[in-house]
């Protein structure tokens, strides 16, 4: 059972079937009637790349649907958290083990580790962009 994540949008700049598309991230108490009093709630605007699949004709300025599955959101949150995380624990363990129970080097060196891991994300962030691609629908569905 794929979930889609959709997001109403304005279209930024046309490229072909490549779109970048302005959404307003909001946080989840963004509609609470009290949070003009509250410092809890915010809203980001965000650009997003978007890939036309679908052919769907659209303007510079003009509101739009934009559609992804929840398991790029598992994938990106796999990416950003669990993986470093592992990785993190890891090479504390092992190093731990390494300087005879050192925690103070132990734990630089664990913190180490996750430059070169977010290093490499970095350095494949195009392949990494073309499994986290949103495509345009018709707002009119």
């Amino acid at each position: 059972m794929v979930t889609n994540i959709k997001h109403l949008g304005i279209v930024e700049n046309i490229n072909g079937s490549r779109l970048k598309v302005k959404i307003v991230q909001s946080s989840a108490c963004s509609a609470c009637s009290v949070k003009g009093h509250c410092s809890a709630s915010e809203t980001k605007e965000k650009i997003i790349d978007v890939y036309n699949k679908n052919n769907v004709p659209c303007q510079v300025g003009e509101r739009v649907m934009i559609v992804g599955t929840t398991s790029m959101g598992m994938k990106a949150v796999l990416l950003a958290f669990v993986l470093p995380f592992i990785v993190l624990l890891l090479a504390l363990i092992i190093s731990l083990k390494l300087t005879g129970g050192d925690e103070a080097v132990s734990a630089l060196v664990s913190l180490g580790t996750l430059v070169p891991y977010y290093l490499i994300i970095y350095i494949c962030r195009n392949r990494l962009s073309r499994s986290f691609m949103f495509i345009l629908e018709s707002i009119y569905n």
